[in-house]
């Protein structure tokens, strides 16, 4: 659903979230996590981990994923 460019994007946001909330059960240098977000449709999901996580399981862009917001776009105009 979002591109690789927003999921790194959520990702630092949840991330810089987190360490704000400075909880002592947290390793504010070593933030994990994976979220599961739906979409309008069945179809339509992402699933976003911590950036660290991302780069190290070398996240591959899907071709939908990254021109999905243009072309939505451009099939409302029509």
């Amino acid at each position: 659903m979002f591109s690789v460019k927003e999921k790194q994007h959520i990702a630092t946001k949840i991330e810089e979230l987190v360490r704000e909330l400075n909880h002592p059960e947290m390793d504010n240098d070593n933030i994990r996590f994976q979220i599961h977000i739906d979409g309008k449709e069945s179809w339509s999901w992402a699933d976003i981990k911590d950036n660290k996580t991302a780069k190290e399981d070398s996240t591959s862009m899907n071709p939908w994923n990254e021109a999905a917001r243009g072309a939505l776009k451009e099939n409302e105009r029509n």
